[in-house]
């Protein structure tokens, strides 16, 4: 189960993610993401309340990474250690913004 707040005003962009990013959820993200994306120039991730990432939601958060390489910058904030060790195990610390 995945939930997702966001808030978007003047081209910034904040989306809460809650539950876990799997097979499952991963679907939902990117099509909020694909939504929200037009006109948004600065992109934050808040993970404090992720419990888990797969394979499927990392492929959504390098999307939304090309996307914003183009139009202005994605960071991916509060990460806990469960999530930050995928991160770093799969190379996607070096690829992404983590705060």
């Amino acid at each position: 189960m995945l939930t997702i707040n966001k808030t978007i005003e003047d081209g910034k962009a904040v989306f809460t993610l809650e539950g876990r990013l799997d097979t499952t959820t991963a679907p939902m993200l990117e099509k909020e993401l694909k939504e929200a994306l037009p006109g948004v120039n600065d992109l934050t991730l808040d993970f404090a309340d992720l419990e888990y990432i797969s394979s499927a939601g990392l492929r959504v958060l390098l999307a939304a990474q090309k996307i914003m390489n183009r139009q202005g910058q994605m960071k991916i904030v509060r990460v806990n250690e469960i999530v930050r060790e995928v991160f770093d195990v799969t190379g996607f610390s070096d690829i992404l913004t983590i705060l």
